[in-house]
């Protein structure tokens, strides 16, 4: 049983279902619908939707060759690299259609969609182990439950059904915040770049806001335009309204970027980040994407890891499945939090340090130096490292570089 379907969710439905597993795929609200997001994909989650065998040339999808890095007055365009094991593009999609398409996806596979099922609580046995969870359907709120050998958890930032397991948020790690808006952009709609803006303010201190904004081209005629920002430690929340306020009237007249070509409201949402719930498996309950805080602590993406996780997840089950129920297959299914730390684990750890330190109390700014931006060697190993865009092993100069580093950075027991 899979709770939720975002990406993470309907990610994990295509997976086990193409496993031959019988999954049920539960969704509180209907398709389509609107979602707080930047609307873009990396290369690595470019890679995941191949994977998935969505067809990723359809009408909707948006490519773009690479990032426009904006700070101080300079700019920079860096293509995405030509590595093995990722394509050497992004997309964007507007997340109102995207999560349909992906839950159609999983339905197509053979997972089984129910939708408008809010899920309540998890059903728990005498040794304290998740069977399922009760919820309620339809707009007369029908009390049902749901039983399961294994559920997974995909109920993005809220994760109401860890919480209930007793899997707290780790407060260490921080929650950050987004918010995004839609407007009719002819001019830029069918840029080949995602457009990184490191250079702004918050509007009441004049501090650097501690985050980035975005101009993201969806082709479609409209743009996605909004800012992401950390908490600031001992210092007011930021502003996240105020702040795009100040910033649109530094954007080009021409782009139309203007009050009057909005296209939506503004909408914000929070971004669990650095990994921050643990374990990702306790007791049958497997947690995936925002769930388990998955975003991550570098750039604030967190649909490629969302559906990464999904994967390892679903094999992990498929795995577990095979074996009977007991020692042997509790075994099997701690690999699933092994595996994410083997990936992610030194990565999110040395992320969870710059945010601290850096990202959070002065923004992107300090890495966007004038002299960074006029070298394209360390801008290609700086966009590297933000976006996770490597090869494993490495494919040149820059992916054995950032391994070193990453292997420099000590383990944390699990």
């Amino acid at each position: 049983m899979v709770v939720g379907a975002g990406p993470a969710g309907s990610a994990a439905a295509v997976h086990l279902a193409r496993a031959g597993v019988d999954v049920l795929l539960l969704e509180k609200s209907g398709f389509p619908r609107e979602k707080v997001c930047g609307d873009g994909l990396t290369p690595r989650g470019v890679a995941q939707l191949v994977r998935m065998g969505v067809d990723i040339d359809a009408p909707g999808w948006m490519r773009n060759r690479g990032m426009r890095w904006v700070c101080e007055g300079h700019r920079a365009d860096l293509d995405w690299p030509r590595l093995g094991s990722l394509p050497d593009f992004g997309l964007t999609r507007s997340r109102h259609d995207f999560d349909d398409l992906l839950a159609a996806h999983a339905r197509a596979a053979g997972a089984r969609l129910r939708t408008h099922v809010k899920v309540t609580a998890p059903l728990i046995d005498r040794a304290g182990r998740i069977t399922g969870v009760t919820a309620t359907r339809g707009p007369d709120r029908e009390p049902v439950r749901y039983r399961a050998p294994l559920v997974v958890a995909a109920d993005g930032a809220s994760a109401r059904t860890a919480l209930a397991l007793g899997l707290a948020r780790d407060t260490s790690r921080p929650v950050a915040a987004a918010a995004r808006r839609y407007y009719r952009s002819p001019a830029r709609t069918n840029d080949p770049y995602l457009e990184l803006w490191a250079d702004l303010r918050c509007p009441r201190t004049g501090l650097d806001l501690p985050g980035y904004g975005w101009v993201f081209p969806l082709g479609d005629g409209r743009v996605n335009v909004g800012l992401g920002a950390l908490p600031q430690r001992r210092r007011r929340p930021v502003e996240l309204r105020a702040a795009l306020e100040h910033w649109l009237p530094r954007l080009p007249e021409d782009w139309g970027v203007r009050e009057e070509n909005a296209d939506s409201p503004l909408r914000s949402a929070p971004l669990p980040m650095g990994l921050n719930r643990r374990p990702q498996y306790h007791r049958g309950l497997l947690l995936v994407g925002d769930s388990a805080g998955m975003v991550s602590p570098w750039s604030g993406e967190g649909i490629a890891q969302a559906m990464e996780a999904a994967e390892v997840a679903a094999e992990t089950i498929a795995l577990a499945l095979a074996r009977p129920a007991g020692p042997r297959r509790e075994h099997a299914l701690r690999q699933y939090p092994a595996e994410i730390h083997r990936r992610w684990g030194r990565y999110y750890r040395l992320g969870n340090l710059a945010g601290d330190l850096l990202f959070a109390r002065y923004g992107y700014r300090p890495l966007l130096h004038p002299r960074v931006m006029a070298s394209p060697p360390l801008l290609r190993y700086l966009a590297r490292l933000l976006t996770h865009v490597t090869d494993e092993p490495a494919h040149d100069s820059v992916d054995a570089v950032l391994h070193t580093l990453l292997r420099l950075v000590p383990s944390v027991r699990r």
